[in-house]
């Protein structure tokens, strides 16, 4: 009985360990498979006949005026996308605690954009913002332009203002799901204690509030700065033709029917990984600072 009983207590340690087994499975292939980038991006691919590790495919990536503007315009997009979405997030955030809506239908319907899929947004905005979409019908109805190809050039464009506001619909409520329940619980304890000191509710919040949330602010907009750097879909179908967007580029690279062209779609990604692993050791430092500060303020 006393083995059986013992038995029972390892196998329910053991549980949990278990369920992890298939992500672990899952992280390694996912690991060798980068590594395995990492090294074609040197290039060295057997397979090809390429054997001698260079880095000249980084030195003419970094060197070709088509991929440098590539890379300014998916930053371009990544950080007016993520910066927009992070202040516009924050301020919605604090009028929906300080009227203290957090479990009304305002956040259900705020939360509404995180779950479509974001081929769906790019087809949303398309059929409402291009040239012959509903807002330039609308525009044309209303007499403010004599043809709808007067409208302006909003998706296409060098500029990535499609997919800038596409980014921004589906970021927005991401920064406020983020936030808000850290946002609120400070609110709550420190912020009321403010304002039963004197402080205004706005004051209380720009004063206390805010500054704690800080570092979970920041660690928001580095995700979906990542995010908005690394992502595909819209970049591909909202975007213009020239620049192309990072991804974009690298799956074109990666694609063209000259496999001696591999190690450039393989430095491109990279390129994207080192950003990646520079933001992540960021979000890693923040995530940590955050919880050891904020644990400490609100057990006060």
């Amino acid at each position: 009985m006393a083995r059986r009983s013992s038995w029972k207590i390892i196998r329910k340690k053991l549980t949990p360990y278990k369920l992890l087994i298939p992500q672990i499975i899952l992280s390694m292939i996912f690991l060798v498979g980068i590594f395995i980038g990492i090294i074609q991006s040197f290039g060295v691919i057997p397979s090809l006949g390429l054997t001698k590790p260079t880095i000249k495919y980084y030195k003419e990536i970094l060197s070709n005026v088509n991929m440098i503007n590539s890379i300014v315009y998916s930053f371009r997009i990544a950080i007016i996308s993520a910066l927009f979405s992070t202040i516009i997030g924050v301020l919605i955030s604090g009028i929906i605690v300080l009227n203290r809506r957090e479990n009304s239908l305002y956040m259900k319907i705020i939360q509404l954009p995180i779950i479509i899929p974001h081929i769906v947004v790019a087809l949303f905005t398309i059929n409402i913002l291009s040239k012959n979409g509903i807002l330039a019908r609308v525009v044309y109805s209303l007499g403010l332009i004599s043809d709808q190809q007067e409208f302006p050039k909003v998706i296409f464009d060098s500029g990535g203002i499609g997919v800038i506001i596409a980014y921004l619909w589906k970021e927005i409520p991401f920064i406020i799901y983020f936030i808000i329940a850290l946002m609120s619980k400070i609110n709550n304890k420190l912020g009321e204690a403010a304002i039963n000191l004197g402080a205004s509710k706005w004051k209380a919040f720009f004063k206390v509030t805010l500054p704690l949330c800080k570092n979970t602010i920041l660690s928001g907009f580095i995700i979906i700065f990542i995010f908005a750097l690394g992502a595909y879909e819209l970049p591909a179908i909202l975007g213009a033709t020239s620049p192309r967007a990072l991804p974009v580029l690298t799956y074109v690279e990666y694609i063209h029917p000259d496999l001696q062209n591999r190690p450039y779609a393989m430095a491109l990604n990279g390129i994207m990984i080192l950003i990646s692993l520079i933001s992540a050791t960021i979000y890693y430092y923040l995530v940590n600072s955050n919880f050891k500060s904020i644990k400490g303020d609100i057990n006060k």
